[in-house]
């Protein structure tokens, strides 16, 4: 969617004269606490998920810059990608644009123009030319790395003006681009012989009717379709759709259906509920990106009051359909970015690393601890150990080879500790961020003591790893 304005010492611990301690009591701060260190992590280079799922990188930001390649840009960070377990990148919108050359690809206007043809005022797009992508996808692969479309299909741009009987004006849905594909006129948009309207039209752009034959057929229902196009031609994994609010989720579905791939939908709603209507919509072919996650993880960090990880969220509703992230292209309102992906991090869903964060602003060994962390440590459901509003407990109960994990966040301005009963009895366990260098031995009873540095996270799991 366009851009809207809008080991350190290791500390002894006497369990058997605390045992009696209640879980849910708050304990006393912590007295010459540990300082931070960071630990270093070997990073296996595939970018396969591990036993926790994998980690989508949104491979690009709002005005990207237009006097080079970012095709090239992108390219020369795979192999480093990799390496730190970023398993799937989402392109931005790769054809040409009205804007031609400073356009981001949200004003589509030739679906097949990949950096090809002479038109909209350049050649190459704002992120390079056909060559470049193609490098780009094909050095992606050999690193295990799939690629996701950005796929623009509510409106379109750049078209010339022609009369149109159903508004009785002049109108700009005249389209004949270069490439020879995907004409369209009048008809193909709204109004028409069909329909006044469908869910939503954006920004008075050229709304399109995917009930019509010739749109319908261009996008996903004919042999040269831009769906087949996209999947055996520019050998594109998976599909991000941009505005899914405008058009039926029954567009989505045929899509999908036609070549399959990794979908999700960009239903900008905070409602959970509603983000999984969207989701069963679409006959469960596509995630949702979980805008409800995001807003909570906002209100929780942000508003000094983590008891808003307790609201709905998609990733607890349907944590296999969850698409969670912290900022994108679009938005970028969470301030303390680093507890928020500490959050995504270790719950369920497929967790969406934003660019910028990862190449300018954050730490990147930071960030390659809770990616690494991700893959390797957190799987199967939740239970919440603790909840007020200055400390929270997360336990991800485990699953499969990936031994789960206890992610504590602590909203103080000083260290605290808790007691919390885990799934590892009679287990050694540690803090695998640096935050902290206890290494505790946990009760029969599966209970330990763990602790968390000031305004911050600390996450828990089984030594060995």
């Amino acid at each position: 969617m366009k851009r809207q304005f809008y080991s350190l010492g290791r500390a002894s611990i006497f369990l058997a004269l605390l045992l009696t301690f209640s879980q849910c009591k708050k304990s006393a701060v912590t007295e010459n606490a540990p300082a931070s260190a960071k630990i270093s992590k070997t990073f296996v280079n595939d970018a396969a998920p591990g036993p926790g799922g994998g980690v989508l990188m949104q491979a690009f930001y709002w005005n990207t810059p237009n006097t080079s390649s970012w095709w090239q840009n992108v390219n020369s960070k795979i192999a480093a990608w990799d390496a730190a377990g970023i398993s799937a990148i989402w392109l931005p919108p790769a054809t040409k644009g009205q804007s031609g050359g400073s356009s981001m690809g949200y004003d589509p206007y030739d679906y097949f123009d990949f950096g090809t043809y002479n038109q909209m005022g350049s050649v190459t797009t704002r992120f390079g030319n056909l060559t470049d992508l193609n490098t780009l996808i094909s050095n992606a692969h050999s690193h295990n790395i799939q690629v996701y479309a950005d796929m623009v299909l509510n409106h379109c741009s750049g078209g010339n003006l022609e009369a149109n009987p159903y508004t009785g004006t002049n109108t700009y849905t005249n389209f004949t681009p270069l490439s020879g594909m995907f004409n369209r006129s009048y008809s193909d948009f709204h109004p028409n012989n069909i329909h006044a309207s469908d869910e939503g039209s954006f920004g008075g752009f050229p709304d399109l009717c995917h009930a019509q034959a010739n749109v319908s057929n261009w996008i996903y229902n004919a042999s040269y379709s831009m769906s087949r196009y996209y999947k055996n031609t520019m050998h594109y994994d998976g599909w991000r759709f941009d505005y899914v609010l405008g058009y039926g989720a029954w567009v989505v579905q045929n899509y999908v259906n036609s070549v399959g791939g990794f979908a999700v939908g960009e239903d900008w709603d905070g409602n959970a509920a509603n983000l999984q209507n969207w989701v069963n919509a679409t006959g469960g072919t596509s995630s949702a990106f979980d805008f409800a996650c995001f807003y909570a993880m906002h209100s929780a960090f942000d508003s000094n009051d983590l008891t808003h990880l307790n609201d709905d969220m998609l990733l607890k509703r349907n944590g296999a359909k969850a698409v969670t992230f912290v900022a994108n292209h679009d938005t970028d309102i969470i301030g303390n970015k680093y507890s928020a992906y500490a959050y995504i991090m270790t719950h369920e869903g497929y967790p969406c690393v934003f660019y910028s964060d990862y190449e300018q602003w954050l730490d990147k060994g930071r960030m390659n601890n809770l990616i690494w962390i991700h893959r390797t440590l957190a799987g199967g459901t939740t239970t919440n150990l603790y909840s007020a509003s200055d400390q929270y407990i997360d336990r991800r109960n485990g699953y499969g080879a990936a031994p789960g994990v206890i992610v504590y966040f602590n909203g103080t301005g000083y260290w605290q500790q808790q007691w919390v009963t885990s799934n590892w009895a009679n287990q050694q366990i540690k803090e695998y961020t640096g935050a902290s260098g206890w290494v505790q031995t946990v009760a029969a009873d599966g209970r330990v003591l763990i602790q968390a540095p000031p305004n911050s996270y600390s996450i828990w799991s089984v030594t060995g790893y």
